[in-house]
């Protein structure tokens, strides 16, 4: 691509409505072409540029949490599926355009988009076979799917165009499909506040109050979508209960959506157990840039104090998990999200009421050992002997990290379902009454915090996650 093949514009929803129209012709022109057999045209099915010359840099409002550079120049990303994106687009174009004089550009890229990647697309067995006309249409790759920029490499950060987004196109693309892959619907309901589980009674429980939700007068929801890919809409939800319904899914990490008309409602993951599910899920839903993501999860407490059914509130992250020690290293703090936390604290107020005594803030000490507590009492005491951590689990410090690393504001609210250093370990019988008093609520706490801040998610733009170095224009 040269700047021949870029088109200036003066309008900024005229730029992202013309990176969606160049992405969409892109792909209905792959169609065509595989329909048809005429491979050779495949050279012009590649992704949208979008190249935003800064021109003067200049002080800032210095509360802005996004749209600041540390130079003029040239700032460019080469976008997949602008249309999941749209109003992030938007609205960090008007953020960096607001604080410095820029001329803004659209136009093709010079990278070709894989069919593997296109919705719809027949055929790709035959392209394959076309002889010296199949080197024109290319195969997924392993060569563009990194984190270089996300993770500050300096080779990202140090070419002829600076980055302006945190991932290149074949990168958001392997993310989309995984997402659609591990949860089992498409990924373009997937909302801007996300929850996560690891337990079906939660998913049941969420389910059933975005039922309730879609059948009162005035409600912001629009639709719940479950994990067999059935919509429900505000006309049938009152006619349907969670009993009516097959809640089940063949796929690892069951997902619902509580949509709105804007995609600021809650998404429900059931993730599993472990760090690596933790980390696999995270890593593909950062591409569509959330809002903020939470953890609603049983752990270990480990005061003596404690109760079961009592509520942990992490406020900070001990990282025994080791997986994402590569990328972040254990001597990097993870802080906690003051906007998170306030939220949390507020609605456990407001379903359980003012017994401070129920919740604690504390450190959550994160393992990918389930079985931890399996070791000699001399063991125990050297591994914990200088920790302060209040509970144990296995996903809350992986999704933190990793929300730290993709600079996505995170929080974990944990139930102590057992006491095993106090002669209180989790057992079937009692771990099943602990579940049936707690989900409810529980649920709840994590659904009232969410709804506060998509009432005014500005209280999330915080500059915490900002990095030092290595660090792009938008959000």
């Amino acid at each position: 691509m040269t700047d021949t093949d870029l088109t200036q514009v003066f309008d900024v929803d005229e730029a992202v409505d013309g990176l969606v129209k160049l992405y969409d012709n892109a792909t209905a022109l792959a169609r065509t072409i595989l329909d048809k057999g005429t491979y050779d045209e495949y050279c012009d099915v590649v992704y949208p540029k979008l190249v935003v010359d800064v021109k003067e840099w200049r002080p800032i409002d210095r509360s802005e949490p996004f749209g600041y550079v540390d130079e003029a120049g040239r700032y460019s990303a080469t976008l997949s599926k602008p249309h999941l994106i749209r109003d992030y687009l938007r609205d960090q174009l008007h953020r960096l355009a607001g604080n410095y004089p820029c001329d803004i550009f659209i136009g093709p890229s010079d990278e070709r988009i894989p069919p593997e990647y296109i919705r719809g697309i027949e055929g790709i067995t035959e392209a394959r076979r076309a002889g010296d006309s199949a080197a024109e249409v290319p195969r997924p790759t392993l060569d563009n799917v990194h984190d270089a920029i996300v993770d500050g490499e300096w080779e990202a950060f140090h070419g002829v165009e600076k980055p302006l987004f945190h991932f290149g196109p074949q990168r958001f693309d392997i993310a989309c499909a995984r997402i659609e892959h591990y949860t089992g619907i498409e990924v373009d309901s997937v909302q801007r506040f996300i929850l996560f589980t690891n337990y079906d009674m939660h998913t049941a429980e969420f389910v059933k109050f975005g039922l309730e939700e879609l059948a009162a007068e005035g409600s912001r929801y629009t639709d719940v979508v479950l994990p067999n890919g059935l919509q429900i809409n505000r006309d049938r939800a009152s006619l349907i209960t969670v009993a009516d319904l097959d809640l089940g899914s063949r796929y690892q990490m069951p997902r619902y959506d509580l949509c709105t008309r804007d995609g600021d409602g809650i998404t429900m993951i059931n993730i599993g157990v472990g760090p690596s599910n933790a980390k696999t899920i995270t890593d593909c839903l950062a591409v569509l840039r959330p809002e903020a993501w939470i953890m609603i999860g049983h752990c270990a407490g480990m005061d003596g104090r404690m109760r079961i059914g009592d509520l942990i509130l992490g406020n900070a992250y001990q990282r025994q998990d080791s997986i994402l020690d590569r990328h972040i290293s254990r001597d990097i703090p993870i802080p906690a999200v003051p906007e998170v936390q306030i939220a949390l604290e507020a609605a456990v107020e407001e379903i359980y009421g003012d017994d401070n005594s129920l919740m604690r803030t504390g450190t959550v000490l994160s393992t990918a050992d389930r079985n931890w507590e399996w070791h000699t009492p001399r063991d125990l005491w050297n591994w914990l002997r200088g920790s302060t951590a209040a509970a144990v689990d296995m996903e809350s410090s992986a999704l933190a990290a990793n929300g730290y690393r993709y600079r996505i504001p995170y929080g974990a609210l944990l139930s102590v379902s057992d006491l095993p250093l106090h002669a209180v370990p989790k057992l079937p019988a009692q771990a099943q009454a602990f579940y049936s008093n707690s989900k409810q609520a529980h649920v709840m706490c994590a659904v009232r915090a969410v709804e506060s801040l998509a009432e005014d998610p500005e209280r999330l733009r915080t500059r915490k996650l900002r990095r030092t170095m290595g660090e792009v224009p938008f959000r």
